[in-house]
C-alpha cells in the first residue's frame, strides 16, 4: 500500500472529525476519506518550541509515519500525527510501539473520548 501526504487544510480539518488516540508523545487523528487511500499528515504547534524542534519533530513523524503506515494503517483513511511536547525526546523504537497501539486502537474503533469545550470567557 502507497502512503499519500495530506496537504489541503480541509483535509486536516475532517480528520479532526474522525477516531482520536492520544498517547504521551503525539496524538493520531484517524478519519476515512472517501476511497483516496493511506494518507498521512503531522502537525506541531508553537507551544512545543522553536522551528529547529518542531520541524526535527515533523521529520521524526514522517519517518516514523512511513515506515508503519504501510503495514499497519488503516486503507482509505487519512492519519493526522499531532505532536505533544516532550515527543521530540522520546526514543524512536517507544515511539513505534505507541503508533502500533494506537492504530489497533483506531482499527478497533476505541479512540478517546472527545475533548470538551473550553469556555470562550464571554
Amino acid at each position: 500500500m502507497s502512503v499519500d501526504t495530506i496537504r489541503k487544510r480541509a483535509d486536516f480539518l475532517a480528520a479532526n472529525r474522525g477516531i482520536r488516540v492520544a498517547r504521551p508523545g503525539f496524538v493520531l487523528l484517524a478519519h476515512p476519506n472517501g476511497g483516496r487511500g493511506a494518507r498521512f499528515g503531522v502537525t506541531v504547534t508553537k507551544k512545543i518550541g522553536n522551528a529547529v524542534v518542531r520541524n526535527r519533530m515533523k521529520r521524526r513523524f514522517r519517518e516514523l509515519l512511513r515506515a508503519v503506515l504501510p503495514a499497519r494503517g488503516l486503507a482509505d483513511h487519512d492519519h493526522v500525527l499531532i505532536g505533544r511536547d516532550g515527543g521530540v525526546e522520546r526514543d524512536f523504537d517507544k515511539l513505534r510501539a505507541e503508533l502500533d497501539e494506537a492504530l489497533a486502537r483506531a482499527a478497533a474503533g476505541q479512540g478517546d473520548p472527545p475533548r470538551r469545550r473550553r469556555p470562550t470567557g464571554r
